[in-house]
């Protein structure tokens, strides 16, 4: 497969194939699933991310709108009134790119209007075409993430691969070229845990999208289920899966624990993508 070629978010490049880079969740909301939502307590998250920066995280993905099953849906208003603090803080005082985590279009115009530089959609353009259009206008990379939620399972990467294709050329209608597009397979949406589990043992077969993968895990219910832990003690569970991801074909890992993760990153990839020994120092 050839590695997709390097991308520029904000003012930083990711070139895949390097080294596997880490996203820092930010859940401006009440009710995240992990546990880890900060509400409306912007001082909170600016704090957090700041922490995330210095742990190793490369994107800060800001989100104020829970996705776990059976969440509550809240007005474009009020998730603005989350998320847009937030954001406006971060760009003034980190250099590392922020990711608006939303799937509302007026949202996500909101977001990058104030100087979001990347947009995490859980529908991939499939629930709101307009922010392909939006991602367009602004020129700025998309995750495109496909969700199986409501729909009728055949073949797990099979149905990915449609869902990511079908997203892809949302995409291109719109005017957004691949090479902005970033996939995510969705781990959690939708699923049961065999299908999920399955998901990462095949994810090396979305290579062929030609498309750098982002895959999430963190802290979710499968790990829970072959574990029998609750959410705050998933955190080994969690580098499990992360490592086996990155070694069948991940180029970003969406966490909660950036400081824990960036070690399972860098061993993860001294396996997988080679490492040499750090030059002696001269006396």
């Amino acid at each position: 497969m050839e590695t997709p070629p390097a991308l520029t978010v904000g003012k930083r490049e990711f070139v895949w194939g390097r080294r596997t880079y880490i996203m820092g969740v930010l859940n401006v909301t009440p009710d995240s699933f992990s546990g880890d939502g900060l509400g409306t307590d912007a001082e909170a998250a600016v704090a957090q991310a700041h922490r995330f920066v210095k742990e190793g995280a490369d994107i800060l993905d800001v989100g104020g709108q829970s996705t776990r099953p059976g969440f509550q849906e809240i007005s474009a208003e009020e998730e603005c009134e989350r998320v847009l603090p937030v954001i406006e803080r971060l760009l003034g005082e980190t250099q590392v790119p922020v990711s608006i985590d939303s799937y509302k279009a007026p949202v996500v115009r909101a977001a990058l209007s104030a100087g979001a530089q990347m947009v995490n959609d859980i529908w991939g353009f499939r629930h709101d075409p307009e922010i392909a259009a939006l991602a367009a206008e602004f020129g700025v990379p998309a995750v495109i993430m496909h969700n199986q939620r409501g729909r009728e399972l055949s073949d797990v990467i099979d149905d990915i691969r449609s869902g990511l294709k079908a997203s892809i050329a949302l995409a291109a209608e719109a005017g957004v070229p691949k090479e902005r597009l970033i996939v995510d397979p969705g781990f959690g949406f939708g699923w049961a845990e065999g299908h999920n589990l399955e998901m990462l043992r095949r994810l090396s077969e979305l290579r062929a999208l030609g498309c750098p993968i982002l895959i999430g895990t963190s802290r979710k219910s499968t790990i829970g289920a072959v574990l029998g832990l609750p959410v705050e003690d998933r955190v080994l569970g969690t580098a499990a899966t992360m490592a086996i991801a990155i070694a069948n074909g991940a180029d970003i890992v969406r966490v909660h624990e950036v400081g824990a993760m960036a070690q399972v990153c860098r061993m993860a990839d001294a396996v997988v993508r080679g490492w040499e020994p750090p030059a002696p120092e001269t006396p």
